[in-house]
Formats: structure tokens, sequence, C-alpha cells
């Protein structure tokens, strides 16, 4: 007897199991988890010692037809992931741009309430307002010349 004959045994046996819609230990779903749950031995057993039996197994199911049905929902429930992934990426993107807008605008308002809170602490300063608006006008030289305009 060979090395791993009983486990190749196991396996055969518990392939037949599944496949005859009569599993004792596992869910009876067509996949090599299933597959090792039933024959009592580790996953590894079939995807690197019993390759072999995996590729048979994995042709029987095909040839049966069967979990086309389980496939075709993973299929959706992958499409339905990836849609709601890309989703959340854009989602994100918008939300990195609007947070880099936000820290500009608060950075903007920190500064003019320094500002404001500096110029009310000095309350010996006394402003005045100008009477009217003050506008650059354009003389005949090229540098500009503030005229004032009566305020409406």
């Amino acid at each position: 007897m060979t090395p791993g004959t009983g486990e190749r045994d196991q396996i055969r046996t518990a392939m037949d199991r599944i496949l005859g819609g009569a599993p004792e230990r596992s869910d009876g779903a067509m996949t090599i988890v299933a597959l090792a749950i039933e024959a009592g031995v580790p996953r590894n057993a079939l995807t690197q010692r019993h390759t072999d039996l995996k590729a048979e197994f994995y042709q029987r199911v095909k040839e049966r037809g069967a979990g086309s049905e389980d496939e075709e929902r993973l299929r959706a429930t992958i499409r339905e992931l990836r849609k709601g992934a890309a989703a959340t990426r854009r989602d994100l993107a918008r939300a990195r741009a609007d947070i880099k807008a936000l820290v500009r605008a608060v950075n903007q308002l920190t500064t003019e309430n320094h500002q404001l809170r500096e110029a009310q602490a000095t309350r010996d300063r006394v402003v005045v307002p100008f009477p009217a608006t003050i506008q650059p006008s354009r003389g005949p030289s090229s540098s500009p010349t503030w005229t004032t305009t009566p305020a409406p």
C-alpha cells in the first residue's frame, strides 16, 4: 500500500457522498472545503498533495452541472460588492476634496478671528471710517492716482 492511499480512498468516498447528495459531515456544498470536511482531511491535502483528486472533483461537478446556481449567486454577489466598492471609492474621493476645502476655510477663518481679537484687544486705537469710497483712477502717467467719490 502506497503512502496516502487511505487518504485518497477517504477523499474518493467523500466525493461520491457529496455528488450523490448524501453528505455525512459537511453541508454538501460542491466545494473543496466541503470535500475536505467530508473526507476528514485538511484542505491542503486536496490543494497540495492530491491535486488530481481536486481536478477530478471539479470535473465531476462540472459534468453534473451542479454548482451553477451557487456559482451564479456568488458571481452576482461579487458584482454587487464591486459596485459598492466603486461607489465607496467615489465617495471617498469627494470627501477628501471636501476636507481640503474645509481645511482652507478653517485656516482663513482662524486667521481672521485672530486678527479681530488683536484689534479688539487694542482698544486705544480709534477707527475712523472714510466718508467716501476710494477708487484708483489712471491719469496721464502710468502710475495710478487715488481719488475719492462720495459714498452712496
